[in-house]
């Protein structure tokens, strides 16, 4: 594991930053709080993580706005992110993979598995950024007869354009929630597995033209 690895934990419980920070500040990572989305876009301003760790539902920007914001910025949408969240049905899961979260944790969690994930997340991010670095993608496995229908087609239209889920809702006059259940559609039908798969496939194969 690389001691230099910088973490950002957002986090509004103080008794779970000041756990999840000794603990992995002991495994020799920089960890870095934050209390809400906000102060999280604030402390990004001077501070490059190589990961995120953040809560689900924090007061001011939670945690899927937060994400949205961060995957929408070229600058910062590469960065892994793990989700925690006291919520554990299947719906929480699927809404929070689909924000863009690459892992999503219930909490109670073990401080161990934790420490297991974010080792993953940062070992499988090196791996992409050395094969793209040698110029060298993953093939998108997508069946040639995927069909969209005209309101998803707009959908990944946007998503191609790397709007987040709520400017994408705004633009077409619908909820968010309904946004999201497009995108999750969407991912059933390619058999992708994220927004950031999905605006690829979409730019490759045309579908992502358009979109005013």
């Amino acid at each position: 594991m690389d001691v230099h690895k910088r973490l950002l934990l957002v986090d509004d419980d103080p008794n779970l930053v000041l756990l999840v920070k000794d603990y992995l500040e002991f495994r020799g990572y920089e960890v870095v709080p934050a209390s809400n989305g906000n102060e999280a876009l604030e402390v990004m301003e001077n501070f490059a993580p190589d990961l995120i760790i953040c809560d689900v539902m924090m007061p001011g920007m939670d945690g899927y706005t937060f994400v949205e914001t961060i995957r929408a910025n070229p600058a910062t949408n590469w960065i892994p992110v793990i989700f925690l969240s006291a919520r554990g049905q299947t719906a929480d899961r699927v809404r929070g993979l689909n924000t863009g979260a690459d892992v999503y944790m219930v909490k109670p969690f073990e401080p161990e598995e934790l420490v297991a994930q974010v080792e993953s997340s940062l070992k499988h991010t090196e791996r992409l950024m050395h094969m793209q670095g040698s110029q060298i993608q993953p093939v998108l496995q997508v069946a040639e007869d995927v069909e969209l229908t005209p309101t998803e087609t707009k959908v990944i239209q946007f998503v191609a354009k790397g709007m987040s889920n709520r400017e994408i809702a705004d633009r077409l006059g619908v909820s968010q929630r309904t946004v999201e259940s497009h995108v999750s559609n969407m991912l059933g039908k390619t058999g992708l597995h994220n927004r950031t798969e999905l605006a690829r496939w979409a730019i490759e194969s045309g579908v992502g033209k358009g979109g005013r």
